[in-house]
């Protein structure tokens, strides 16, 4: 049995609800719990499995500097069906910072921008 095993990724966000709402409407997350820790609200959401805390911070607070930048880069999400759901993401207006690629047989990625400057990777993998 692993000694460490994934627990969950916490997000800051000025705006939890409106954080929420895109990762419920846009990667299928369903809310788990609603908490406050202090005066802050903290939103759970389940994401395919993974335990996303998205927990309010004041506005000031400064934001994560633009990509490529030392620490925690992306969220990488697997996917199956990744033509369709690219499309479906374009069609909702979903802003696209990498273009679909497949950097090696057998592989497509996309990275697309969520709440509060998070870089989201979308990946498949298939036999080739």
């Amino acid at each position: 049995m692993a000694r460490f095993k994934s627990d969950h990724i916490h997000l800051r966000s000025p705006d939890p609800e409106a954080a929420a709402r895109f990762y419920a409407e846009v990667l299928e997350a369903t809310e788990v719990t609603r908490v406050k820790n202090g005066e802050a609200l903290r939103i759970v959401m389940d994401l395919g499995g993974l335990a996303l805390f998205i927990e309010q911070v004041p506005a000031s607070t400064v934001a994560a500097p633009p990509a490529p930048f030392v620490g925690i880069e992306h969220i990488g999400l697997a996917v199956t069906g990744f033509d369709g759901i690219v499309a479906e993401l374009k069609g909702r207006g979903v802003r696209f910072l990498a273009e679909p690629s497949s950097p090696r047989p057998g592989i497509k990625i996309a990275f697309i921008e969520g709440p509060d400057g998070v870089r989201i990777e979308l990946l498949e993998r298939s036999a080739g």
